[in-house]
């Protein structure tokens, strides 16, 4: 039997508890598998410098396969860590600040 999304989890830190949002906790542990890849983290760096790119640009840069490149994108946006918006027949791709500054967050609370 899972955990419902409603549930929370409580975490017994000695001289204190954290208490976690369940379906938080699933979605910072997505992001954390996505990003937890060398060539995603590159992926990561190079929106981070270059603001928006389309997967032609980021697969010519890195000098992968296109194929390549689209699974990781796809893995980076299924985690919300990476957002797309469509302009014409280009798709370009960029980093969700939001979203890495919530799992930010919760890793520091958790750190504490």
């Amino acid at each position: 039997m899972g955990k419902q999304k409603n549930e929370t989890v409580v975490l017994d830190r000695g001289h204190r508890s954290i208490e976690l949002d369940y379906a938080e906790l699933r979605r910072a542990v997505l992001v954390l598998r996505a990003v937890n890849h060398k060539l995603r983290q590159s992926i990561i760096d190079l929106l981070e410098e270059n603001g928006k790119m389309t997967v032609t640009e980021i697969y010519i840069k890195l000098r992968l396969e296109q194929s390549v490149a689209s699974q990781h994108l796809a893995i980076l946006r299924k985690a919300g860590v990476v957002i797309t918006e469509r302009n014409g027949k280009y798709i370009y791709y960029s980093l969700s600040k939001e979203r890495l500054s919530q799992i930010s967050r919760l890793i520091e609370e958790l750190a504490q």
